[in-house]
Formats: structure tokens, sequence, C-alpha cells
């Protein structure tokens, strides 16, 4: 019944063109649009009531959709015919507003044909014209039904493909307009790439012809760059040819010479160029032409101004401002024209050695030349003056080296004025300058006896060195190299200031030498043979002459000691041995003029010798009838402690600076040393006594220890032993007793010397010593040991001596005699005892009495 509808399909031929069409030619993207958003297009676009109402009532509007037109008339003639399945379809509710509803069967007559009205629907078309009788009429009649329904149900199916054709047809005309732009497009690609593809290649010809311009700019300014350096000579050569000696004075002409110098440095950085040797040979030549100018110019300008100043000053008398103007003055003021010269020379000499060194050697010589021939005379007639035969040696060395200081420092600072270099040069000028002086010193010093002269001398050439401060240069991180052509600025120098010390030196070491010997000569003839005078050993008259007061008028013996040398006993070193002041005085005055090394082999040396001469004259002072053996004992011990706490002194200088005295122990190392040990005495005693001690002692301080350790025995001894008298008496019986044979059988409180009044009468005997000899002692300690920590060591190792002494003895009366003789006192009351005793003979004061 239905008609294909492949029938009314595009045909192939049409797809197959569609399908030829070529793809779109790729083009430039374009930006894809922004996209929007419900909820800001409601931000952006608000709607006001108006806009709303309307919104609302095309909504309203658009709920309820009527019925497609051709479906809203009243066909009564449809009704009245039999009914088909498409209009039982149209008419069936829901389909009303389908989209797949079909048409019903049209009708032959129009809604408004007058025959609708007037004709029954037994006249339909479709009706029999005639009643069907037979089959084959029946047969024809359902043929034409069957037609008309296939007819009336076909009918949308054509219109529709009457519509789907015209549509290929506009579709079709669409498609060739396509392909028409298309082809345009591709034209206009094609012609955009080959303006493209043309611009690219005129941009890198371009682009190539920049750069081989570039590369040729820069090849001709290399060229001329290297070029200036050889150009270089023909300037120079023609500014050098220029007659006169002054064009050294030109503005030109330095800047000429700094040209040649870098144009020599660089052709020997550059040897491989083309003539590059020659070149390098012409201008060494040039540089060495304006260097010779440069000296020649310089000589010139000496010689003329060195003869002006000799012509003036022998011609009348000169003031000395007006020498002083004439030889300083003069200089200084050509020396702002010369020295920018002199500096260049000195510069090119630094570089090149070999070729101009010889010529600054020139300019060195004839400038110490010509000021010697200036300054000979007036300084041998300053030195005339000073009479160098007569005039004191102190005087002397003081007035000429301060001369020579000064004139030295003027010619430093002129020679600085011109020159940068030539320090030592400058040196050997200067000393042969000094050399006038020293000529005439150096005699009057290697014969001076008198040790004091020398020190003094020492001293003076000290302070002169001692002034001699380096100063310090400010320029001394400029570039050396730098180019100046100002004439009135100064240059900065190369010589820093002047070091004196290297002129005094040599007049020092004989000094220092002439010091030496004489102090050795001092030391064998007055501390090694010294003979004592009855005076030197009037001991203790001396110490207590020294306890009187003295006058305000009084002198004393010498201030100016080194402060090494300074302790609490140089105050009265009037009371001392006359070996051990001159050593002290000889080492004082040797400490700060000798070197180190050479001072400790004089002072080893006089300390020993000093050490011998007290000894000895301990050994004549016990042997004489004016003093006691106590005496002689602390005589030797209070001369030994001054001499260990100098040596003591020199040790803390040389050695360690830093070393600390150890006072402790005082009691545990006295105990030790009366314990009667075989090493020298502990260390701890002579820190408590101030003086430190090192572990490696020296030959000259282990025989101080030795004679000190036998002394301080010596003087505890001989201040106990007198007190413990009674009780040593009385028990050296108790042991001869017992030796005697026999002597178990018989009691000793038989024999009379052990009654009770016997004992008594040796504790009264014993407490009768205390308190007249340890006084007598104790008085005589501290009229010769002036330190009370030091007598008070002393003094509690004689009471422990003299409390054990009595431990002894109360233990032999208890174990022999029993306790029926009566209570001994304790130890403890003896102590108290001696204690009372030494505080008394230390408030008594001295005495000279035995």
């Amino acid at each position: 019944m239905y008609t294909d509808l492949n029938d009314h399909l595009p045909s192939p031929a049409r797809m197959a063109s569609t399908s030829r069409r070529p793809p779109p030619v790729a083009t430039i993207t374009p930006h894809t649009k922004p996209v929007i958003s419900v909820e800001e297009w409601e931000a952006k676009a608000p709607l006001g009531e108006v806009e709303s109402r309307s919104v609302n009532v095309v909504k309203a509007a658009s709920e309820h959709i009527p019925l497609p037109q051709k479906f809203s008339g009243d066909d009564t003639n449809a009704l009245s015919r039999p009914s088909s399945p498409a209009l039982r379809n149209k008419l069936q509710p829901g389909l009303v507003a389908s989209s797949s509803s079909r048409p019903a069967t049209p009708n032959p007559f129009g809604a408004g044909s007058p025959h609708t009205s007037s004709r029954t629907p037994a006249h339909h078309v479709l009706h029999p014209k005639h009643p069907i009788q037979t089959p084959q009429q029946f047969y024809d009649w359902f043929a034409l039904i069957d037609r008309s329904v296939a007819h009336s149900q076909e009918a949308h199916f054509r219109a529709h493909l009457s519509r789907v054709a015209e549509h290929l047809d506009t579709c079709d005309t669409l498609l060739k307009r396509i392909d028409e732009v298309d082809s345009e497009v591709e034209g206009m690609l094609q012609g955009w790439r080959g303006v493209e593809e043309g611009g690219k290649s005129l941009k890198d010809a371009c682009e190539q012809l920049l750069e081989e311009r570039d590369n040729l700019i820069y090849t001709t300014e290399a060229i001329g760059e290297r070029l200036e350096y050889f150009q270089e000579l023909e300037q120079a050569t023609r500014m050098l040819n220029h007659p006169g000696e002054s064009l050294v004075l030109q503005t030109d002409f330095l800047y000429m010479v700094e040209r040649v110098d870098i144009c020599i440095d660089y052709l020997k950085a550059h040897r491989h160029f083309r003539e590059a040797e020659l070149y390098l040979l012409r201008f060494q030549q040039c540089m060495t032409r304006a260097m010779t100018l440069i000296k020649m110019y310089f000589v010139g300008s000496l010689r003329a101004l060195t003869a002006d100043i000799s012509r003036r000053m022998s011609e009348r008398e000169v003031s000395a401002t007006a020498q002083t103007h004439l030889l300083y003055t003069r200089f200084m003021t050509v020396s702002g024209q010369l020295a920018p010269l002199l500096g260049e020379l000195e510069r090119r000499a630094a570089a090149h050695p070999e070729d101009l060194s010889s010529l600054l050697a020139e300019c060195h010589t004839a400038y110490f030349t010509a000021r010697k021939s200036l300054l000979v005379g007036r300084l041998t007639e300053e030195i005339r003056g000073l009479d160098p035969t007569r005039t004191e040696l102190v005087e002397l060395t003081r007035t000429g080296c301060s001369y020579l200081k000064q004139l030295c420092t003027d010619e430093f600072d002129l020679f600085r004025a011109f020159f940068n270099s030539g320090e030592d040069l400058l040196y050997q000028y200067l000393e042969n300058l000094c050399d006038y002086l020293y000529d005439d010193l150096r005699p009057r010093i290697l014969h001076e006896p008198r040790l004091t002269a020398l020190c003094e001398v020492c001293t003076v050439l000290q302070a002169l060195m001692v002034l001699d401060v380096p100063v310090a240069d400010l320029d001394e991180d400029e570039d050396e190299d730098e180019l100046t052509v100002e004439f009135d600025k100064p240059k900065k120098k190369g010589l820093k200031t002047l070091h004196i010390s290297h002129l005094l030196q040599m007049v020092l070491q004989d000094a220092q030498t002439r010091l030496f010997f004489k102090a050795q000569s001092v030391i064998q003839s007055e501390i090694r043979y010294y003979t004592p005078k009855a005076e030197d050993l009037a001991y203790p008259e001396k110490l207590v002459a020294a306890r009187k007061p003295v006058s305000g008028t009084e002198i004393k013996e010498k201030e100016s000691v080194s402060q090494l040398f300074r302790f609490k006993s140089l105050d009265r070193q009037d009371t001392w041995y006359p070996t051990l002041r001159k050593t002290v005085w000889v080492l004082s005055q040797l400490h700060d003029f000798v070197k180190p090394a050479i001072f400790d082999d004089i002072a080893q040396e006089a300390v020993n010798l000093c050490r011998q001469s007290l000894v000895i004259a301990a050994d004549n002072l016990r042997s004489s009838n004016k003093s006691s053996p106590h005496d002689a004992q602390l005589f030797l011990v209070r001369h030994l402690l001054i001499l260990k706490e100098m040596t003591s002194n020199l040790d803390f200088t040389v050695k360690d600076a830093d070393r600390k005295v150890d006072l402790t122990g005082v009691t545990d190392t006295l105990t030790s040393m009366l314990g009667k040990t075989t090493s020298l005495l502990p260390n701890a005693l002579f820190a408590s006594l101030g003086m430190p001690r090192e572990e490696n002692l020296t030959d000259v301080k282990h025989g101080i220890d030795h004679e000190l350790k036998r002394a301080c025995e010596d003087v505890i001894a001989s201040s106990a032993d007198p007190v413990c008298k009674p009780l040593q008496t009385w028990l050296d019986r108790v042991a001869s007793f017992k030796a005697m044979p026999g002597a178990q059988n018989q009691p000793i409180g038989s024999q009379p010397w052990a009654t009770q009044e016997a004992i008594t009468s040796v504790l009264t005997a014993f407490q009768e010593a205390c308190h007249r000899d340890l006084h007598i002692y104790v008085a005589r300690l501290r009229l010769y040991l002036e330190d009370d920590r030091t007598v008070n060591v002393l003094l509690k190792h004689v009471q422990d001596r003299i409390v054990d002494e009595y431990t002894e003895f109360k233990m032999t009366v208890m174990r022999e005699l029993g306790t029926g003789l009566g209570e001994l006192g304790s130890e403890e009351a003896v102590r108290l005892l001696l204690q009372d005793v030494c505080d008394n003979g230390e408030s008594a004061g001295p005495s000279t009495s035995s």
C-alpha cells in the first residue's frame, strides 16, 4: 500500500558530490566565545516587575497548545463517511497534537460546496452507483475503496517528499556555494602562505646582511684598535725629535710616555702580530730616549742648582736660617717640577729593569753626590763645634746623635720629595754622613771606664730609637700604575718613614759590647776578689743604725733602678753586704742594655760569685769576736733571701711572666725541712718566702737553695737549743745513768738530780731560758729579717722544736719517775708560753745584746 521512501531520498550522485567536497581548510582557530551561566545572566540582566509579568503571561499561554488548523474545522461529511484507520487515529484523544497524525481521505467536494449540504451520504462518490449484484462488482467497488484509502493515506508522504526534495535542492545549492567559498578561501590561504614565506625569506636575508655588516664593522674596529698601537710609534718619534731639554716639561710628554709603555706591554703580549718584534724594538728605543731625556734634565737641573747654592754659601757668612733655606727650601721648590718626571722613570725602571735601571741609578748617584758636596762642610763644622775630644761622653752622644737624627730626618724627607725608591742607597748615604761623628764617638766609647756612663750612652741611643715610630701609609691600596700628569699634586711615596735605629745600631752595639766587658771586670774585681772591710762586717750594728729615723735631707742611693730589681729590701741597700749591693747594681745596669742571652750568662756568673762571697763573709763574721755565731747565721739567711728574691724576679721576667707564687703549706714544708729530708728545701717553703722555684733549677739556683737550707736549719737550731738546754741536760743524765752497768737494779728516783726538787728546778730553768734567750732570739730575728711572714715561719718551727723537746722530757719523767713528783705542764701550756714570749719579743724591738 505504501510507497517506498527510498525513491525520495538523495540520489547517490548527489551524495557522492557531497562526499567529494574537499575537507575544510585549516584556518586559524577562532577564539572560543565566553560562556555565561544562568546565575551570571540573572546577575547582569535583572528583570523588573513589568518584565516579570510579561514572562509569566507568555508562560501561561504556552502551557495550552491548540490543535492544528487542519483539525479545527467541523468536517460533517467526514463523519458521514465510513471510518478509516487514519480518520479513527485522527479523532482519537491524545493524538490531536501528534506530529505523526495523517490527514483523512480528501473530500471531492469542498466544505462549502453546495453538494455537501444537499446531497445525502447515499450519494457519496465512493458509494456504488448501482447496487452490487455480482461478486465482480463488489470486487471492483472494493478496489475503488481500497485505492481511495491508499491515496488518502499516502498524500502527506507525497507532500513531505516534495518538501524534502525542495530542501535537497536548496542544500545542493548551498553545497555548491560552500565549495566555491572553500576554493576561494583555499586560494586566499595559498596566497597568504606565499606572502608569509616570501616575508620570512626577506627577513632572513636582511638579518644575514645585518650580521655580515656587524662582522665587517667589528673586524674594521678590531683592526683599527690594533693599528692604533702601531700608529702610536709615528707620534712618539715625532715628539722625541723635537729639540730642547724643555720637552720633558710639556704636558703631552708624560702622556706620550704612558702610551709608549702601553704599546710595549701590548706588543709583548701579541708577538705573533706581523712586524710586532720590529715595532716592539722601536717602542723600547723611544722609551729609552724619553727616560734619557728625563735623566739629562734632572741631572742638569741638579747641577745648576748645586752650583748656585755653593756659590751663594761661599760668598759671605750665611746664617743658619739662610743655610737651611738654601739647602732644603730651594730643593723642595725644585722637587715639585722634577718629582713627577722621576716618578715616571722609577715606574718604568721597575717595569723594564734591564733597560732603564741604569738611568735611575745615575739619577740617584747624581743626587747623593750633589747633597754630599753641599753638606760635608757644614757637617764637619758642626761636629768640630761639639769638641769630641773634651766633651763628656754622654753629652757628646746625646748632642751629636740628636743632631745626626735631625739631619738624617731632613735628608730623608728631602729624598722622599724627589724619589719613591732607592731606600738602600739612601741608608748608605746617611750612614756615610753619620760616620763623620762615629769616627770620633767610637774611640771614646771603647775606652770609657765608667759603667754608669756606658749605661747612660745606651739609654740615650735607645731613647732616640724609641722615638722612631713608623707612619702608616694611607695610600697603600691605590693603584701604583695610575698615570699622573699634574705637576702640582704630590704623588704617594714608596718610602714610608726613616728608621733611625738602622743608623744608631752600630754605635749601640759598640756601647753594649764595652758595657758587657766592663761589667765582667767589675764582677771580677768587686765581687769575686772583694776584700771586706771592718765596717762591712759590722752586724748587727748596721741594722740597728738603719732602724733609726733619718733626716729629710738624706739622699737615697739611686732612684733610676730597673723595675725588675724593685723589691721590699731595696730601700735598705745600705745594710747589705757590698758584694750583694754591687751584684744588684751591675745587673740592674745591664738588664735593659744587653741582649737577654748575654744578660743570662753574666747574671748567672754574678749571682754565683755573690753567693760565694756571702758564705765567706758569714764565716768571717762567725770567726770574729764582735759577733756571735747566731749573727753570722742570720746574716747569711738575710742576704741569701735577698739574692733569691732578685734571681726570682729575673726568672719571672725572662721565663714565665704569668707564673704565680704558691703561699700555701708553710707548716708542712718547714716540718719536712726540719725532718732532715735528703732533698733541698721544698718548693712551698720558698713560695712562703715569696720566692717561686722552677722544676729544672740551674746550678746557680741549686747553690742558693742549698746554702739557704743549711742557714735556715742553723738559725732554727741556734734559736731552740739554748732554750732547751736544761731539758736536754737532764735527758743526757738519764741516758748516761741508764748506760751505766747495774743501772737497771737502781731506780732513777734515788738519784739526787731526779728528785722532785731537781725536776722543778729544771722546769724553772727552762721557763727562765724561754723568757730570756728566746726573747733575745726573737728580737734578733726581727732585726735581720724584715719580712714578718718569714720571721713567723721560722719562729713557728723554733716553737715546734722546743715543744718536741719538752714532750720528750715529759714522757721520760712520766715513764721513769711516775706521777708521784706532781703533774707536769701540758704541751699546749708550753706552746702558749712560747707564743707569749714571741709576741713580747716583737713589741720589745731590736737589741744588740747577746
